[in-house]
């Protein structure tokens, strides 16, 4: 088992890093990661493990560099985790979001038909932004919900899926593709709403003299869990004894209020609100009786369309892969804080 080949797409970010991590900590030897060709440095997460990995330059766009690539490693396993994974930014490049998310998807299923490689894993990284508003925040999503996405990002993932789904029955291949709930790690790009807040946290404790953090909606709500308990899921379905599609989730619900509120407990600053709409501000109590703004709305930060709930039912993967999350949204949230404080 353990002389098997793993190749990754998009290693470089949170959940590939991570996934190099486990696997490297389950004894594999053979692990591949494909990045992009970048003039600012982009491998920092990869840092402790560099010399344990066999990089390649590529991208999931370029057709001929996916082919040459699976063609040269030849893996057992297939994780793509290569994506445009911003909702926001989708908006302002929807081609690229599509090209990426899309069709870089095909580009990699090709390759595999195309080598005859019948006996290739493949997982493709799905996500909760397909089911749109679905949910009223009581109702938890899972494999057979309904998907209504409401972004190019979702769209785009969705439309990957269902490529995924036709090319496994098609040409029975091991095609899995998951829908991850929001998951979080001290590894998130800093433009994420949860490392923007436990960065300015992290800021804020060593100068409470910064200025104002600047949010879009603050009453969204996410059922947010751990990267790092999230890739230990991925492991499970990929070497399950047949490819089903899974969701993975955490079963609650948080808001982004809250996810301030707990971010700047860990400092033992208590945030108020005041306000409603664009003008609503987390404040905190002063010893001159004045309270003060740290927290405020900022309308460039909001979607296009908005999705107010997303809470997933993770029972599936709980009943065939006996998997479950094991940190909770406190210490997730702890653990990220704490990180942007050591590093700040």
């Amino acid at each position: 088992m353990l002389d098997k080949t793993w190749l990754i797409f998009g290693c470089n970010g949170q959940d590939g890093s991570i996934m190099c991590d486990l696997l490297l900590n389950k004894g594999y030897k053979n692990i591949h990661g494909v990045v992009r060709r970048a003039s600012n440095f982009n491998t920092q997460r990869l840092e402790h493990i560099f010399d344990r990995l066999k990089l390649h330059y590529g991208d999931v766009t370029d057709a001929m560099s996916v082919y040459s690539i699976i063609s040269k490693v030849s893996p057992d396993y297939i994780i793509n985790f290569a994506a445009q994974s911003h909702v926001k930014v989708s908006s302002e490049l929807e081609n690229y979001t599509l090209q990426t998310n899309t069709i870089g998807v095909l580009n990699i299923l090709q390759a595999v038909k195309n080598l005859n490689l019948k006996n290739t894993r493949i997982y493709q990284a799905g996500t909760s932004e397909e089911y749109g508003n679905e949910s009223d925040g009581i109702k938890k999503l899972n494999e057979e919900s309904k998907k209504s996405p409401v972004s190019i990002y979702g769209i785009s993932k969705l439309a990957a899926e269902n490529i995924c789904n036709m090319y496994r029955d098609a040409y029975n291949m091991f095609i899995v593709t998951a829908v991850l709930f929001n998951h979080e790690s001290d590894r998130r790009g800093y433009t994420f709403v949860t490392q923007k807040v436990s960065n300015y946290v992290a800021k804020f404790k060593k100068d409470s003299t910064c200025k104002p953090l600047e949010l879009g909606n603050l009453d969204s709500k996410r059922d947010w869990g751990a990267a790092e308990d999230y890739m230990d899921a991925v492991y499970l379905m990929l070497t399950y004894k047949q490819p089903i599609n899974f969701v993975i989730s955490t079963g609650e619900l948080h808001s982004v209020k809250e996810f301030v509120e707990v971010a700047f407990k860990q400092i033992n600053v208590n945030i108020k609100w005041q306000g409603t709409g664009i003008n609503e501000c987390g404040v905190i109590s002063q010893d001159d009786g004045v309270d003060r703004v740290v927290v405020k709305v900022n309308p460039k930060y909001y979607r296009d369309l908005e999705i107010n709930n997303l809470i997933g039912d993770s029972k599936l993967a709980k009943d065939l892969l006996n998997w479950e999350p094991k940190i909770t949204f406190e210490n997730l949230v702890k653990n990220m804080v704490n990180m942007s404080c050591k590093k700040i």
